[in-house]
């Protein structure tokens, strides 16, 4: 039994391309693995499965209060925090280096179905949209920040092309509370009609979200927080959901693995070059007919996929940038 199925059949929620994530991780017994977004469990339960310990990491009160039980009855380690902090919490507990890390990024489904956690407008409920539950929440940012800078958020993480006159509307509905009133300010803001074929308040709740939870930021610590945990022939696997996400990982793994261009006389290089920390071990991998014909969600999932090298971890700045 395929490890998709045997999570079908143990977990409500499949996650996306798990087949190819666990086939990627290639899972061995005795094993220690982090699943850095516990979410519903799918790619733990797949990898207990595979008699491996795997350490589960999730900001979400929620989701750690769900997998309680799951930990209780086997060599699962649930640690609620963000994987940003991947390495302090495994050093702190002698659990690094580990020989696997898996990511899935982005909002859970459970999350978007909860009205009452305010990341959607399929439903009307707070305007929250926070994953650790803590912290500035949606309304906050709506009714408090600047018209600039929601129009900032709004181009750079929603793509907005209208995003200066999305957010003077937003100013001027202030106070908003809901995730209705926001649609609705949004809707108007652009003069959406119910028979178009995308409801435009997707992009402002897509940038508002990351923007909260700085999603963007997480990743690109994450990213290099496994680096510096996995072990040498250790295995890496991140599944995306969009291009700001995907093209993160990519540029990670493309300059980790050597991937970068040399620089020249018209472009000369940024720094010396370091040696791989990370091997590409195949290109990237999309959901197919099927999986996208059952979850719907799978059809805009990436999964990258690379193996660390004995090479040093890279120094990295305050700021994230590569030294």
């Amino acid at each position: 039994m395929s490890a998709a199925r045997k999570c079908e059949a143990d977990a409500p929620h499949v996650p996306v391309l798990l087949d190819e994530v666990i086939a990627a991780l290639a899972p061995e017994p005795g094993e220690r693995h982090v699943d850095a977004t516990f979410g519903a469990g799918g790619y733990t339960r797949a990898l207990l499965s595979a008699g491996v310990q795997v350490v589960a990491f999730d900001r979400d009160p929620d989701a750690i209060d769900a997998g309680r039980a799951l930990e209780a009855e086997t060599d699962l380690i649930l640690i609620p925090a963000a994987f940003s902090a991947l390495e302090p919490e495994l050093v702190a507990r002698d659990l690094a280096p580990v020989d696997g890390v898996t990511m899935d990024i982005g909002v859970s489904s459970m999350q978007l179905d909860q009205a009452e956690r305010g990341f959607s407008f399929q439903g009307d409920g707070p305007l929250d949209m926070r994953m650790s539950q803590a912290g500035m929440s949606a309304a906050d940012f709506c009714n408090e920040a600047d018209e600039a800078a929601i129009a900032d958020v709004l181009w750079r993480y929603g793509d907005e092309p209208k995003s200066r006159r999305v957010a003077r509307a937003i100013v001027a509905a202030r106070p908003l509370t809901t995730t209705g009133e926001l649609a609705t300010v949004v809707r108007r803001a652009l003069g959406y009609r119910a028979h178009d074929k995308k409801d435009p308040a997707t992009r402002a709740f897509q940038a508002i979200r990351i923007h909260v939870n700085r999603e963007l930021d997480e990743l690109s610590e994450g990213l290099a927080a496994a680096e510096r945990v996995l072990k040498p022939g250790g295995r890496l696997a991140v599944v995306t959901f969009h291009s700001l996400e995907d093209r993160i990982v990519k540029r990670f793994l493309r300059a980790r693995s050597g991937g970068t261009p040399a620089g020249s006389r018209h472009r000369p290089a940024a720094a010396e070059p370091r040696e791989p920390s990370f091997e590409i071990i195949a290109r990237s991998v999309r959901a197919g007919a099927a999986e996208v014909a059952r979850n719907p969600r799978a059809r805009s999932a990436t999964l990258r996929m690379a193996r660390r090298t004995t090479a040093a971890p890279w120094p990295v700045y305050g700021d994230g940038e590569e030294a």
